[in-house]
Order: structure tokens, then C-alpha cells, then sequence
């Protein structure tokens, strides 16, 4: 072998062991659960067993002044999440933006204004359901959470759950959808039908904010709601 084929061997060489080193920093920085095979979590979530879990005002607490992530130096309000602790059905959104990082409440803004319209469609009011989000802390410019940002976040949300206990949960937007099922298809792939979270029928749809740019998607939502009420109402007999 030449010197020149020796040194493109070593080149190549050098290039594929930095490309898998590439390759296992980027799964690193993940969280477990999304490390997933055939859409299986190799980390699965914990069962709600209820535990320790006394009610929503002791996760709260637990929670305290989070700092779990760089976004709690960013944030003016953290924003648990707001509602009925025993509520039938709850709503999970992608973050806070500025109204309610502003507020320290979920969904208080345009497209929380528009939420609270379905919810009243429905026959329900706000404080019947509860709402919460996959982060407590509102990302900078409202970019999309990081995987690590959802990592930090997601014991808490899970808790929340845990205590509520919902009969049916609606996962609002792309990223609530992906959170919670562990599944990276699209949410034009995912809504319409029903997913199992923990043996909790999940409704994936669009999210609110997205209905303010797309008003021609509210008739899939629309129809989303209409399957949620019709699960709520087959439920209540069981």
C-alpha cells in the first residue's frame, strides 16, 4: 500500500470514529425515555401507583423555585399548571409564552382565550378541567423545548398525573404529543384517534396557537373534542 491510500485509509478512519462519536453524544444529551426501539421506551415511566402523592400542593412544593435547567434564570413566573385536582380531563400544552410566564398561569393568552372557548363548547368551564403544560418555565422567544428542558420538567408532569388521575387527557401541539407518548410522528399523523398513556385514553390535536394561524384546522379539532366528549360520557357509566 502506498502512502497516499495509507493516509485516505487513516483519513477515513478518523472520520467514521468521529461521526459515531457524534452519534453518541447526540443521544446522550436525551433523555432515557426517548431512547426507544420499534417505539418502545427503554426507560419506561413510572405506573401511577399514587404513592407519597398526596395531592397537587405537595408536587408543587417539591418543585419549589426550580433551577432543574437554565430556563428557571430566564423565567419571571413558574406556571405549575391550574384546575380542578380531580378533574375528569386534562389539558396538556407545550409551554408558557410571554402572557403567562407574565401571569404565572397557563393559557392566558390568545391562544388560551381560544382554548377556553373549546372547553366551553364542550359544556365544561376551566375550573372543571385542568390545564398544565410539558414545561413549567417559558423557552426564550418561545422556540420549541430542548430534550433536556422536557427531561427536567417531566417528573413533575408525570406526578401531576399521577395525583389527578384523569379519565382522558388531550395532548395539545407536536411537542405534548411527543412527550407524552414517546412517539416522533406527526401530529397530522397522530390526532384523531386515541393513544394509551398509562391506560389513560390520550387525544393528541393541534394546539390552540396553531388554530390562530391555521383556523381551517378547527374543524379536525373540533372533531378530536367531539371523540374526547364521547369517550368522557362512555366512561362515566364504568
Amino acid at each position: 500500500m502506498d502512502i497516499e491510500a495509507k493516509q485516505r485509509e487513516e483519513l477515513h478512519g478518523l472520520v467514521q470514529s468521529l461521526l459515531e462519536r457524534v452519534r453518541i453524544d447526540c443521544e446522550l444529551r436525551k433523555p432515557l425515555s426517548y431512547l426507544t426501539a420499534d417505539n418502545e421506551p427503554l426507560v419506561r415511566q413510572p405506573a401511577f401507583t399514587g404513592g407519597d402523592e398526596h395531592d397537587l400542593e405537595t408536587v408543587r412544593t417539591e418543585l419549589g423555585d426550580c433551577r432543574r435547567c437554565p430556563l428557571g434564570d430566564r423565567r419571571q413566573h413558574l406556571v405549575f399548571g391550574e384546575g380542578n385536582p380531580s378533574a375528569e380531563l386534562v389539558f396538556v400544552g407545550e409551554a408558557p409564552g410571554a402572557d403567562e410566564d407574565a401571569q404565572g398561569r397557563p393559557f392566558v393568552g390568545r391562544a388560551g382565550q381560544l382554548l377556553t372557548k373549546i372547553i366551553a363548547a364542550m359544556g365544561l368551564k376551566r375550573e372543571e378541567v385542568y390545564i398544565c403544560n410539558i414545561l413549567k418555565c417559558r423557552p426564550p422567544g418561545n422556540r420549541n423545548p430542548l430534550p433536556d428542558e422536557i427531561a427536567a420538567c417531566e417528573p413533575f408532569l408525570i406526578r401531576q398525573l399521577g395525583v389527578i388521575r384523569p379519565r382522558v387527557i388531550c395532548a395539545m401541539g407536536s411537542i405534548a404529543a411527543h412527550a407524552l407518548l414517546k412517539s416522533e410522528a406527526p401530529i397530522s399523523v397522530l390526532r384523531g384517534r386515541f393513544h394509551s398513556y398509562q391506560g389513560i385514553p390520550l387525544m393528541p390535536t393541534y394546539h390552540p396557537a396553531y388554530l390562530l394561524r391555521n383556523p381551517g384546522a378547527k374543524k379536525q379539532v373540533w372533531e378530536d373534542v367531539q371523540g374526547i366528549m364521547k369517550r368522557l360520557d362512555e366512561l362515566k357509566d364504568q
